[in-house]
């Protein structure tokens, strides 16, 4: 019998709000199960408590949002301060899709989620798999290699 081997980690994921397209975080979940880590798919229309909820259950690494509806910009502020006031103010919070109903400069909507909203990292629509899941194992490793350091 073979063993089963530890996941890298524990990733929430689903698609934010009244949104209730799936395709982009069905595709994100297979390839990050793929990638050896544990999945807990809240599927379209999750409320941000959800993901908090679902990640302080499951003591995620991450929350991967989706959203292709534009409406990420009005559930997403205050995201990282309600994670901060449940306990897990450093899980990597990561979205991705159409984040914003205008189209701005990727740079602006990419400082606007980072900078000003707190998120770790944001994706635009046509991002492949790939990308956020080696962003993803970068960052994990980088704070792994940090605790060793005492930080």
């Amino acid at each position: 019998m073979a063993e089963a081997k530890e996941p890298k980690g524990t990733v929430v994921t689903g698609v934010i709000g009244d949104d209730v397209h799936v395709i982009g975080i069905r595709l994100l979940e297979y390839a990050l199960r793929q990638s050896g880590f544990r999945v807990v798919s809240l599927g379209p229309l999750a409320a941000p408590k959800e993901f908090i909820e679902a990640a302080i259950e499951t003591a995620a690494d991450a929350m991967f949002i989706s959203s292709l509806n534009g409406h990420a910009e009005l559930y997403l502020p205050g995201m990282r301060g309600a994670c901060i006031e449940a306990g897990i103010g450093d899980v990597l919070i990561y979205a991705g899709g159409q984040l914003t109903i205008r189209r701005p400069d990727w740079a602006e909507v990419e400082r606007h989620f980072v900078d000003e909203i707190g998120l770790s990292r944001v994706y635009p629509s046509n991002t492949m798999p790939d990308v956020p899941i080696r962003d993803l194992e970068e960052d994990l490793a980088a704070r792994k290699a940090g605790q060793r350091d005492g930080r």
